[in-house]
């Protein structure tokens, strides 16, 4: 039980110190651009090709159980893009954010804390909490909601055109907003920026408890992209659950 506490309760502290800090020093905003930089200009190919081919795969599903039950798989669009929107756009995007950012992150501050360079930060006055985590704080949550956006656009775009090409039918019923309305795209700028905010923190907190050497390194990296992309589930479906209840 307590280490499921420390699992989702670290974050929590790593994110009210992070605030204490940049409170009290300022944010630096020449490396919180740097970060963003970092985390969407080099995460941008991997969440579009990747969303991309996701879009592609689920209609190819969707074509499948369509021909079964309804016959058509345009009959389906509508219903797909809302999915999308709500669901699975800001989700799947997360966790391939995750999977690259996060890993950046975590490898980063763990190769700073075995080298002592944070040691060094704090007794050059500096805080790691303002000067290390804000920036890639600012990033992600900035960052991820554009690179869902992204994401999202790709994957309906490739499921248009699967449709069109290799189904023969109308790629526009996939685009088609019909069942969308304000609460989906609040649910899913919730997702985005949560996932946003929860993975710079998670990689924070393994990559700055990093001791040892390159053994540690390498650990850190895992634990940080394993919880920030069990984060972003538990976000996803926090979000979800209370979105249901809301509507209800």
């Amino acid at each position: 039980m307590s280490g499921v506490l420390s699992f989702f309760g670290a974050p929590v502290v790593m994110l009210v110190r992070t605030v204490r800090a940049s409170t009290r020093d300022g944010v630096p905003w020449r490396e919180s651009l740097a970060q963003l930089h970092e985390l969407g200009g080099r995460s941008v190919w991997l969440v579009m090709s990747g969303m991309a081919f996701f879009g592609a795969v689920l209609v190819t599903i969707a074509n499948s159980q369509a021909r079964r039950f309804v016959g058509n798989v345009a009959v389906l669009g509508p219903a797909y893009f809302e999915l999308l929107i709500r669901e699975l756009g800001p989700a799947v995007s997360a966790l391939l954010t995750a999977s690259r950012a996060g890993a950046a992150h975590a490898a980063e501050l763990s190769t700073m804390s075995v080298n002592e360079q944070v040691e060094a930060l704090e007794m050059s006055a500096g805080d790691p909490y303002a000067d290390l985590v804000a920036p890639r704080v600012f990033a992600g949550v900035l960052g991820v909601p554009l690179l869902c956006t992204l994401g999202t656009i790709a994957a309906t775009l490739s499921a248009a055109a699967v449709a069109q090409f290799a189904f023969g039918v109308d790629g526009r019923a996939f685009m088609d907003p019909r069942y969308v309305d304000g609460w989906d795209l609040l649910a899913a700028f919730l997702k985005a920026a949560g996932c946003g905010l929860y993975i710079p923190l998670a990689a924070a907190v393994a990559g700055l408890k990093a001791r040892g050497g390159a053994e540690a390194v390498g650990e850190a990296t895992t634990d940080g992209v394993v919880a920030a992309s069990l984060g972003c589930l538990l976000i996803d479906l926090t979000v979800s659950l209370a979105f249901q209840l809301l509507r209800l």
